[in-house]
């Protein structure tokens, strides 16, 4: 996963000043937001709202609305587990079972502080080698516990050796 800058203020206020002009500009300024620091900081909240001329209410509803947002840096890796229909009929839920039983990564837990992150998607266009996942922008096919556990468990990069897709 690639390294993003430190939360920085001015930074932010620049990015939202650009696309304030935009109709129904929240989205694409917290989507920037995230783009440029991996995350949107609790402290563009304020800044958000009073551009746009909206509720620090407004703002943080629309953060905690949509699941993709972060308001904490991104772990080095994460991992897109699809549990689409296809890939539950191929097994999925036995590995995030498997993965919470054995390794203690719960899927879909934005609170914790691990280093990696497996996080729910629905259908990655690979069904026919499901289950499938998207690791640091790498579709890989038939994952089993033991793929899924060396993914969690790996160091950036080193997935690539015998994956499927």
């Amino acid at each position: 996963m690639a390294g993003y800058p430190a939360w920085d203020q001015d930074s932010a206020r620049s990015i939202i000043a650009g696309l304030a002009h935009l109709e129904g500009a929240t989205l694409p300024i917290l989507h920037a937001l995230q783009e440029e620091f991996g995350h949107v900081d609790p402290q563009a909240v304020p800044l958000i709202a009073e551009a746009l001329n909206l509720s620090r209410a407004e703002i943080h509803g629309a953060i905690s609305f949509y699941h993709d947002f972060r308001t904490a840096p991104p772990p080095r890796r994460v991992i897109k587990l699809c549990r689409a229909e296809a890939c539950q009929a191929l097994g999925c839920e036995a590995l995030v079972a498997e993965l919470a039983r054995d390794h203690g990564i719960a899927v879909d837990d934005h609170e914790a502080k691990a280093d990696v992150a497996v996080e729910t998607v629905y259908c990655l266009g690979n069904c026919a080698l499901g289950p499938a996942a998207l690791v640091d922008g790498e579709l890989i096919g038939r994952v089993d516990a033991g793929r899924l556990a060396e993914l969690c468990g790996s160091q950036a990069g080193s997935f690539h050796a015998g994956a499927q897709a």
